[in-house]
């Protein structure tokens, strides 16, 4: 063995220093060995900055720890306080994008152009057979892992600094929520939705503004017709192919109203889901007070099915049996844009942003400003001609 020299020292084949660390609990300054440098002046350097993060009280121990065991005892952490399928979302992104390429990265190793190129590869080629990975789901798997290493640093104690927040994710050209159909094609689209056996459910998704697991979730017991509105209870969802009813993504239930055509549109359906009883007889699956929208036996309604719907009802618009294609074709939308374009439609009727928010369940209004930005940007161009002529009037 070598002889120490400033903090340095020869053992084995390889160098190693020595800093004084002093507890932050305990106020006791304690030697800190840390070894496996292939040279001396390799360990000098990081001999440097060990001890002038020392000094700053931002010293932190070496570790093993890969990037695998580190998300797996992160994920196993969060299990009771996050919902059941944003655990499982979580652990899908990293199983599927994380662990393959980085899995056996030591967590102290990780640099930001690590996740650059992560981000980089799976735009290229990342998704189901080679494709290339779609900027959202990029985007969402950078959220995750941001959380998860700001969680290295603040809680474990594994980082001085986390490499996602300085890593280059790709941006891809922003499509503003609510822009899909303006109101014209949503009359469109509820019309033809009208003969089908679920329009109140595509009606009052446009109509409230409601998330789909919401709509899904709701029961008879939560719906007050003469009082003209309805309580969201919780949420449905599907974790492992398994339908799961929990709790809203807020957390809290809110009352939302509805107007005189809405509480027509329900209680036709009520009538209607009656008659299907009736028709299905023993074989009915639901009960009294149960959920508002059922197949037609009565059984919930499976999440996909109505997101999967919305696309058969804008093709069966588009090009009607027997007849020629329209010259006004619907664009396809999501289930989740009928949200946007409510409270879009709100916004720009001037509408106070925080009753548009308790209105969406946003448990604060920064976020619908955050989400609709662009509205309220269009809104207040007007604004200055508003006061001016208010100012006219007497």
């Amino acid at each position: 063995m070598g002889r120490l020299r400033d903090g340095v020292m020869k053992r084995g084949n390889t160098w190693s220093y020595v800093v004084r660390v002093t507890d932050p609990e305990t106020g006791v300054s304690k030697p800190k060995w840390v070894g496996g440098f292939p040279t001396e002046n390799d360990a000098k350097a990081a001999r440097d900055e060990a001890r002038v993060k020392a000094r700053r009280g931002e010293y932190i121990d070496r570790s093993s720890v890969t990037v695998s065991e580190y998300l797996t005892d992160w994920l196993d952490g969060h299990a009771l306080e996050v919902k059941p399928r944003t655990l499982d979302d979580y652990r899908n992104c990293i199983r599927l994008y994380v662990t393959p390429r980085l899995g056996a990265v030591k967590v102290q190793a990780l640099r930001p152009s690590m996740f650059t190129k992560l981000y980089r590869d799976l735009r290229s080629g990342g998704g189901r057979d080679g494709k290339p990975l779609a900027v959202s789901t990029v985007t969402h798997l950078h959220a995750i892992l941001r959380k998860a290493f700001r969680d290295a640093v603040v809680v474990d104690q594994l980082l001085s600094g986390n490499p996602v927040e300085r890593a280059k994710r790709p941006r891809d050209a922003y499509r503003e929520p609510g822009t899909i159909w303006t109101k014209a094609q949503l009359r469109r689209f509820l019309e033809t939705a009208r003969g089908h056996r679920l329009f109140a459910f595509f009606h009052l998704a446009a109509y409230t503004g409601a998330r789909r697991g919401e709509l899904l979730h709701l029961r008879w017991a939560d719906v007050d017709l003469d009082g003209k509105r309805i309580t969201i209870t919780g949420s449905t969802s599907v974790i492992g192919g398994t339908r799961v009813d929990g709790t809203t993504k807020s957390g809290r239930s809110r009352v939302v109203t509805l107007d005189d055509s809405t509480v027509e549109v329900l209680r036709a359906h009520r009538v209607r889901q009656s008659d299907e009883a009736d028709t299905a007889d023993d074989a009915w699956q639901g009960d009294e007070g149960g959920h508002v929208f059922t197949t037609a036996w009565g059984e919930p309604i499976y999440p996909d099915t109505v997101t999967g719907l919305i696309r058969t009802l804008v093709k069966a618009y588009n090009k009607p049996k027997g007849k020629p294609v329209r010259p006004d074709p619907l664009p396809l939308a999501r289930l989740h844009d009928l949200r946007h374009l409510h409270a879009t439609t709100l916004l720009l009727a001037g509408v106070p942003v925080h009753v548009v928010a308790a209105r969406l369940g946003h448990a604060d209004p920064a976020i619908t400003l955050r989400v609709y930005a662009h509205v309220v940007r269009t809104a207040e161009t007007a604004a200055a001609d508003i006061f001016a002529q208010a100012l006219k009037e007497d």
